[in-house]
């Protein structure tokens, strides 16, 4: 989550008109292709900061290549661009997720595992934990670590359940050492 104030009311802003257009779905999708095309191209962050391009030109290029994008999104964009706000579109984009997340009750989470979670293991993950954190079900992003040597990581937001077989260990040497 950001710490961005201008990117919250931003994505609140267009939280409420995607939940009254009933777009909150294709928005996000919208939303989450334009996070990697802004962290992908560093170069077209700058082109869009640089005041040598005037905000007409900048828009019209904004406006070819995001074309196929929801227009409230190209809205967004536009009045981010004259407020000088475009370096805050990543943040708007984590924002945005952390508003339609809470409407639907659901957390993102990352599952660290020594190889790849079936469909069967996310969905028990997520049964398990989501209704100790208060949410449905979770969003489980699978992160694959061999130092864990087994078991899983689980981290929610701020919050670390480590049963891997390396943190049962290294409890296990603290114990035995005392140190």
């Amino acid at each position: 989550m950001s710490q961005s104030v201008a990117a919250k009311r931003y994505a609140l802003a267009l939280f409420e008109l995607a939940q009254k257009n009933g777009q909150t779905g294709p928005i996000q999708e919208d939303l989450l292709e334009l996070k990697k095309v802004f962290q992908s191209n560093k170069e077209l962050g700058q082109l869009l900061d640089s005041p040598r391009l005037k905000a007409a030109k900048k828009k019209e290029l904004m406006a070819d290549l995001f074309k196929g994008a929801n227009q409230l999104v190209l809205n967004t964009l536009f009045v981010m661009l004259d407020k000088k706000r475009m370096n805050e579109v990543v943040h708007l984009v984590d924002e945005f997720t952390v508003f339609t997340n809470d409407a639907a009750g659901i957390a993102d989470a990352k599952v660290y595992s020594t190889h790849p979670l079936t469909a069967d293991q996310s969905q028990a993950i997520s049964a398990a934990f989501a209704h100790k954190i208060g949410k449905k079900a979770l969003r489980i992003e699978n992160i694959i670590d061999p130092n864990l040597i087994g078991g899983i990581r689980l981290q929610i937001g701020n919050i670390i359940y480590d049963s891997s077989v390396s943190a049962k260990l290294e409890r296990l040497k603290r114990d035995l050492i005392g140190s």
